[in-house]
């Protein structure tokens, strides 16, 4: 005890010392902004973690990982502490987002745990493996197999759990003394605790929240300083791969006493014209300084162009205003302009995404101290309750896509290439929202969706108080739910991409009536004081119009209940779960004033790819054994029938909204298969529910949302593959989805008719095709005019390898990526459809082999192998250009029985 008062007034009187320094000094300095990725050590621990837990956790005495996703929340169970826990040294982290001043944290007094060894400067932690930020420790890792594996399929069946640490030695140079200097954490999963010098700091439980901790106060300047991550990822906390270790950037920022404040400013365009916007400016600065300070503030509005560059001058500026802010405080100002001609940021595909920048500067004494730049597009978005969406007068349908985190064989670990090439096919594809399941994203991929013109609902909860599984966000969110939601809002509320908010994903709170009802509002009001300009709401999949719930939402987001829960004629065996009829007529005659989206719809399940016989007659059927799905090779039929329990095909989606012209749009169940949650087979590692599995390989689905998305376009597209060898004279049903009106279908010549849509009708299906191999060949038809043609033909024997890159030169940044693609082909160049060769990769020069993938969500081998199984004629190889290393590089792919071949990239500096 006296050893931690003596460190205890050490700090103070360094601290104290440092301020003078500070307040006698010039306060001059521009702000600093250090990516911190480089240099780090890492330690999880095997077995046997230490006892620096943030709390205790309730014993998980039974668990059902494959249980159905709509199945109903249990409660919280009810645990005290038996032990010494850190949380009360944790809790202040989250006071700046604290409301009430009586509910912010003090923290006790002393350090807890100063004689722990990982935290301290004299440590060797030469053995720990080097590692560079983001960082998902468990990707590389191989899977859990068989019946009972630690980590289920929920989660991806990779070793996501446990403890781990991360060590940085920091030098902070004797120019910076007059500096506040401040570690910032884009998301670490999770319940991350840091130390600097020996000292604990802070930290933050919810993985996916970005957040600050000063560390000026503990700092040595002119020294090297140990700063210290401990991440601890329990099992059984998501319904989907979380990831595990520091997986977004970290950053050091280096500001004068007097700066802007964390996401300082808020800016709005309440008035919007052709010739005209109103522009608001609202502006938080604080003071770290020991005494007051007078300060210079000005603002300038410039133009960027679609590198995000400068365009001349600034073309507007907020009237300059001189302050003084007072010692060990904030300043917050409102600030007004009107901008002429403005520039609007609008939606793919019709409208533009231009973009601004806000430049803010704090002057002392003539020089600058301080530049903080605010990214942000002008646009007038309404919620219209029988129009749906209008963005800058303008409907849009919204055509969206769900979205987790993870980005395939790379994890969780955040890379902007891999996210950009995700937007980049989802815009293909016709799509123009994303909605963000089920948790905030890494800030660059809003600035990318800012950027590319796509429309977010950007989202904070999967659950609040009652549990989806034993360990997830319920266990913090007494305590965490207030700093959670405004934190989150306060990062991302510039970005003009982001529509609206929402503060929960199907929570259990809907089935708890007036009680649900007031966490609902509680959460609301929240995400309204930090932004009354975007609706808010959550996503419904069981509370019903007349439901209290309900009336606390700005818009109605329903999840599966626009076009039905478990009401079709194929779903009526079901038991359990949630079972409703349509219900957008009774939500719009009980809400006549507010929109309606689909904030999810279809959950169909396909396999890239892969055909199950016979194929169901009807136009929506719940996959199961033998209908749809074949257990012994874990795969779902890509006929696009098929679907989760609580789902719908995309056809039975597209009628009812049809049906519904008042419906805003949807946002499908979802874009990119993802790691985890693999209904219906809960012993394979990835979803089934893409349009797009894993690897970045189209499944036939995409092209029936692109016939109907992107409908000006010519498309054709045939359904199966045409290599039957072993179903000769069988029936072979053949599917066409096209933006045409009309198709006739030939079959080695032979015409098997011209069929045209129905009303209500998404796909022509020619049912009674017997298979004979050769050619398969439609002829679609718009408005009685040829309008696209499509080819399959039963292919040769596998001969040879193709491989083809997204990109040939990439960047020798150490983040800049490569994704080739692999097929196997025959002698005349067509792929073929069923070639499953297992493929080597080898790599030279300056690349190396990052990860590999086929997009067989029953593929258990691990990403990182140079080894893969091709599926379905197909493979990928991801590749990185070794950091600062300019050259060529080449990778060479040969397969047992197959012609080799290579292809060469090469890299360069930015």
């Amino acid at each position: 005890m006296q050893t931690n008062l003596l460190m205890k007034y050490f700090y103070k009187t360094i601290f104290f010392v440092f301020l003078i320094a500070i307040t006698a000094g010039n306060i001059s300095g521009q702000r600093t902004k250090i990516k911190l990725n480089e240099g780090w050590r890492f330690m999880r621990y095997k077995a046997n973690a230490d006892k620096l837990i943030y709390d205790v956790r309730p014993e998980i005495k039974e668990v059902n990982d494959s249980k159905v996703a709509d199945a109903k929340p249990d409660e919280a169970v009810k645990i005290e502490a038996k032990e010494q826990v850190l949380k009360a040294w944790i809790l202040p982290t989250a006071n700046d987002f604290i409301k009430d001043p009586s509910q912010k944290h003090v923290p006790p007094a002393g350090n807890p745990v100063a004689d722990f060894p990982f935290i301290k400067s004299d440590f060797t932690d030469n053995t720990w493996e080097r590692i560079s930020l983001p960082h998902d420790w468990a990707i590389n890792q191989a899977f859990y197999e068989g019946d009972k594996p630690e980590v289920g399929g929920g989660m991806g069946r990779l070793p996501s759990q446990g403890v781990a640490w991360y060590r940085k030695k920091l030098n902070i140079s004797a120019t910076d003394k007059t500096k506040i200097i401040y570690l910032d954490i884009d998301g670490a999963m999770s319940y991350s605790m840091v130390w600097l010098n020996g000292h604990l700091i802070g930290g933050w439980p919810y993985g996916y929240n970005s957040y600050r901790l000063d560390l000026t106060p503990y700092l040595e300047v002119g020294n090297d300083n140990q700063l210290a991550i401990r991440i601890d990822n329990p099992n059984h906390s998501a319904r989907w791969y979380p990831g595990g270790g520091i997986y977004r950037n970290v950053w050091l920022s280096k500001v004068a006493p007097v700066h802007v404040a964390q996401w300082g400013t808020f800016i709005t365009t309440p008035e919007i014209s052709a010739t005209e916007a109103t522009i608001n400016l609202s502006l938080q600065i604080t003071n770290k300084a020991n005494t007051s300070q007078k300060v210079e503030v000005k603002t300038e509005i410039y133009v960027l162009d679609k590198s995000l560059k400068l365009i001349g001058k600034a073309v507007a500026s907020f009237p300059t205003e001189s302050i003084s802010i007072k010692a060990g405080e904030n300043y917050e100002q409102g600030k007004t302009l009107k901008l002429k001609n403005p520039k609007l940021w609008g939606a793919y595909t019709t409208q533009q995404p231009n973009l601004y920048l806000a430049r803010t500067r704090l002057f002392s004494n003539g020089k600058v101290i301080d530049q903080y730049d605010t990214q942000f597009g002008i646009r007038k978005i309404e919620f219209h309750p029988t129009k749906g969406l209008l963005v800058n007068g303008e409907k849009i349908k919204i055509q969206g896509v769900n979205q987790h985190h993870d980005l395939g064989a790379l994890g969780a670990a955040f890379n902007v290439r891999a996210a950009e090439r995700q937007l980049e096919m989802l815009r293909e594809l016709g799509c123009n929202a994303i909605r963000m399941a089920h948790n905030p994203p890494a800030p660059e991929l809003l600035d990318l969706t800012d950027k590319m013109g796509f429309l977010v609902i950007d989202e904070i909860f999967d659950s609040w108080e009652r549990k989806k599984t034993p360990h997830d966000f319920h266990l913090i969110f007494p305590d965490w739910h207030e700093p959670d939601t405004r934190s989150f809002i306060r990062r991302d509320r510039n970005h003009p991409s982001i529509i609206a908010w929402s503060f929960g994903n199907e929570v259990g709170e809907q089935y708890t009536d007036v009680e649900g009802a007031k966490i609902a509002k509680k959460l609301h009001d929240i995400v309204h004081e930090e932004d009354p300009t975007r609706p808010a709401s959550a996503s419904q999949n069981f509370a019903k119009p007349d439901m209290p719930f309900s009336k606390e939402m700005d818009f109605m987001s329903l999840n599966y209940q626009g076009e039905g829960i478990r009401d079709a004629p194929a779903y009526l065996h079901l038991k359990g779960g949630i079972r409703t009829s349509p219900l957008y007529p009774a939500f719009q005659k009980a809400f006549p004033d507010k929109m309606i989206v689909s904030s999810e719809t279809a959950s169909a399940l396909s396999t890239r790819g892969s055909y199950v016989f016979p194929v169901a007659t009807e136009n929506s059927a719940p996959v199961s054994d033998g209908v749809g799905g074949n257990p012994v090779t874990k795969e779902v039929s890509a006929y696009e029938l098929y679907t989760a329990q609580f789902g719908a095909s995309p056809d039975k989606v597209f009628a009812t909204q049809d049906r519904h012209p008042y419906v805003a749009g949807e946002f499908v169940w979802t874009g990119w298969d993802y790691i985890g949650e693999p209904t219906p087979y809960y012993s394979a590692r990835s979803s089934y529910s893409g349009m797009i599995d894993l690897a970045g390989f189209k499944k036939d689905r995409y092209y029936l949302y692109q016939a109907r998305w992107r409908p000006e376009l010519p498309i054709a597209h045939i359904l199966p593959h045409w290599n039957w060898a072993n179903r000769v004279g069988e029936i072979t049903p053949v599917h066409v989805f096209t933006s045409g009106d009309e198709v006739e279908l030939f079959l080695n010549g032979q015409s098997q008719g011209r069929k045209k849509k129905a009303a209500f009708e998404y796909r022509l299906r020619w049912d009674e095709v017997k298979y004979q191999a050769g050619v398969l060949k439609v002829i679609a038809y718009k408005n009685d005019k040829i309008w696209a043609e499509e080819v399959v033909k039963t292919t040769e024997k596998a001969s040879k390898i193709q491989a083809s890159a997204d990109r040939s030169i990439i960047k020798a940044d150490g983040e800049d990526l490569a994704f080739i693609t692999v097929k196997i082909t025959d002698k005349n160049g067509l792929t073929v459809p069923d070639a499953n060769h297992k493929v080597y990769f080898s790599i030279e020069g300056m690349g190396e082999i990052v990860a590999t993938d086929n997009g067989n969500p029953a593929d258990l081998v691990s990403f990182s192998s140079h080894e893969r199984q091709a599926f379905n004629g197909l493979a990928l190889v991801i590749i990185r250009a070794k950091k600062g290393k300019v050259g060529k590089m080449k990778l060479h792919i040969k397969a047992d029985g197959l012609e080799a071949t290579s292809i060469e990239l090469s890299s360069k500096i930015q």
